[in-house]
């Protein structure tokens, strides 16, 4: 997941180092991935737009898939979700930290943004790493959604509810994706999606021409 400023200590030089280098490559990434594709693009061709060694890029993303949907956002996501109102209902809590995070990521990288949701529609292996990124998020999130609701962290009901909630936006930006992609309707389609959550699915009055 996108994620947004949290108040933290700076970290160290080496950290830093490690900060720039995921970022060069990432950025690397997306340029040729948007001028030639993602299956043309390679390892080797990503090495050297971000000026390090392919074993450099495996060691800090060891599948390609990686580089466009890791971004060292889940602890920051973390500790907005802890740092949220005590007694604020769990699902409006997850709320606020996701849209505040897709916020962020439209404003600081619109064009990455939808380039990464284009792919999950249109390229299977980064569709499936997304459902395996999304569980992982999940799992660690859910140790949040556990303390702010007294249940332990491997609780099946929290388990389910925080699966849930990601695995539907997952699949609200999937639509986002396959409907355009405009920059101002990722945010209210996630907002509403909550919503759904919410209420639940209910049925249509028949009208005059259905049965």
């Amino acid at each position: 997941m996108t994620g947004m400023p949290v108040p933290s200590e700076r970290p160290g030089l080496r950290e830093r180092k490690k900060l720039k280098t995921r970022a060069a490559i990432r950025k690397a990434t997306y340029r040729l991935v948007a001028a030639q594709g993602y299956e043309a693009t390679t390892i080797e061709q990503i090495a050297a737009a971000a000026e390090v060694s392919p074993s450099t890029v495996v060691r800090y993303f060891p599948a390609k898939e990686d580089i466009l949907l890791t971004d060292d956002q889940d602890e920051l996501l973390l500790a907005r979700l802890r740092a949220r109102p005590a007694g604020e209902e769990p699902l409006e809590s997850l709320r606020a930290v996701v849209l505040d995070a897709v916020t962020a990521s439209l404003a600081r990288e619109p064009e990455e943004t939808r380039l990464r949701a284009r792919l999950v529609v249109e390229t299977p292996a980064v569709r499936a790493r997304l459902t395996e990124t999304t569980a992982e998020t999940g799992r660690l999130l859910s140790a949040a959604v556990a303390e702010r609701t007294g249940r332990a962290p491997d609780d099946l009901e929290v388990r389910v509810f925080t699966a849930a909630v990601l695995g539907a936006l997952r699949e609200a930006t999937v639509h986002w994706a396959e409907h355009g992609g405009g920059d101002d309707a990722l945010v209210p389609l996630l907002d509403r999606t909550v919503d759904i959550l919410k209420a639940g699915l209910t049925l249509r009055s028949p009208g005059p021409d259905r049965p």
